[in-house]
């Protein structure tokens, strides 16, 4: 083994800051537009948001007029009757609209005001939920990559535990090594094949939970973007805690719902108002005709016919709910508790605020100290490669010294691929919670 080897495992890392030469990868954010399309999340976002709409527009048909029109053709037939008239025909018909308002009907205009803030509840609550579909979405995709890296840093382990157990077979059959020697060579190349095999199927389960999130089968998601390139930023807590304060869009939610639950409270209330309706009608034009004849079938005919125009015709109403059986009441009281639910909803929120921001820039923090710290120990423990290669060759080191050192390296290794991974999705959770995951 010479110096090439000792550098093997640095040049390999290149693999995490080198762009895809695939041209069919799916990369992170084409990961992200999936999710938003087409992962069940998303879908159910959307109907939360038809489904206030619909109670929006449910609310608007209390205070908005209800306007018909109608048309009407009758026609009666009589052969007998006792007071002697035989064959007795009558026809008649009419067309015109009616109408219908509420007038006065403040708790009508109340729940309308609440629905207009359930929409818009409804409309933050799927902006929320698609950036948490963002944040999950990239942490699965980089525990892809995360294990494809450490798959092939195994693979190598493997090669290199091979090649040792290979050397140390040399060494014993000349009397070099102890038999115990061998034994622990292979027993680290039966391990290194575990472990290889073991990162072989975690990129596997990997895939299919990624394949999952994004509403796809395994087979169809293809390569993975496997590049790793991080920016490092400076991250200051108290603007991550402003922009969390005015953008985060769950925290709109809650308080558009705390809104809501206070104006239905308040239309609950206002039901024991009175209220003033107003109903009309318009005809154009109707007529009648009829005959009949008495005494008998061959008797005199008798006909009539006539018809009016313009008819007008409206009613205004007063109502006032006296007594309805206490529902009133139990409209008030489940008011009531939907203020108290929504209100600690929205302070448990904005209390924990401050703690999901402390917790995600001290996480992000980690993850670029942990980067520093592996970068600094892969350096050394390449160069500690190195140095003892050189020893092993002129004699003054055995090898498992040599062997000691390369799984030093390959722990190195497995660590900057975490924490390199670790920080993409840092980066992802600060901006989910600065309400930017979108």
């Amino acid at each position: 083994m010479n110096r090439k080897l000792a550098t093997a495992w640095t040049l390999a890392l290149l693999v995490l800051a080198a762009p895809a030469a695939r041209s069919a990868t799916l990369t992170a954010d084409q990961a992200v537009q999936l999710a938003l399309r087409q992962g069940t999340q998303s879908v159910q976002a959307e109907a939360s948001v038809l489904d206030a709409r619909s109670g929006l527009w449910s609310a608007y048909s209390q205070v908005l007029p209800h306007i018909s029109a109608d048309a009407t053709r009758s026609g009666s037939l009589t052969r007998e009757t006792s007071s002697g008239v035989f064959d007795d025909r009558g026809y008649s018909g009419s067309y015109g609209l009616s109408g219908s308002i509420g007038v006065l009907n403040l708790s009508s205009w109340v729940s309308l005001s609440s629905a207009r803030q359930n929409a818009r509840a409804a409309k933050h609550g799927r902006a929320a939920t698609r950036s948490q579909i963002v944040l999950d979405t990239k942490r699965q995709f980089y525990q892809v990559v995360k294990a494809m890296h450490l798959a092939q840093v195994s693979s190598q382990a493997v090669k290199l535990a091979r090649d040792d157990e290979r050397r140390v077979r040399a060494l014993y059959e000349v009397g070099s090594v102890s038999k115990s020697d061998l034994l622990k060579a292979r027993v680290r190349t039966s391990q290194g094949e575990l472990d290889s095999l073991l990162a072989d199927h975690n990129v596997t389960s990997q895939r299919v939970q990624l394949a999952t999130k994004l509403g796809l089968a395994e087979s169809a998601l293809g390569e993975v973007d496997s590049t790793l390139n991080i920016a490092r930023m400076p991250v200051d807590a108290a603007a991550v805690a402003s922009d969390a304060r005015k953008n985060r869009p769950d925290v709109k939610a809650v308080e558009a719902e705390l809104r809501a639950a206070e104006l239905r409270l308040r239309s609950a209330q206002w039901s024991r108002l009175p209220s003033v309706s107003a109903t009309g009608s318009y005809t154009p034009k109707s007529v009648f005709s009829g005959s009949s004849h008495a005494g008998s079938a061959e008797g005199p005919v008798t006909s009539s016919s006539g018809w009016s125009e313009g008819d007008w015709g409206g009613r205004l109403s007063v109502d006032l709910n006296v007594f309805d059986g206490m529902l009133l009441e139990s409209r008030v009281v489940s008011a009531r508790a939907g203020v108290m639910r929504a209100r600690e909803t929205r302070d448990a929120l904005v209390r924990n605020l401050q703690s999901e921001v402390q917790i995600a820039v001290l996480t992000y923090q980690e993850a670029t100290e942990r980067e520093s710290l592996a970068r600094r120990t892969l350096e050394s423990a390449s160069e500690n490669l190195n140095l003892v290669q050189q020893k092993y060759n002129v004699g003054s080191a055995t090898i498992l010294d040599l062997i000691d050192s390369q799984v030093q390296l390959q722990r190195a290794q497995s660590d900057l691929v975490s924490a390199m991974a670790d920080i993409r999705v840092a980066e992802a959770n600060l901006d989910q919670v600065r309400g930017l995951g979108e």
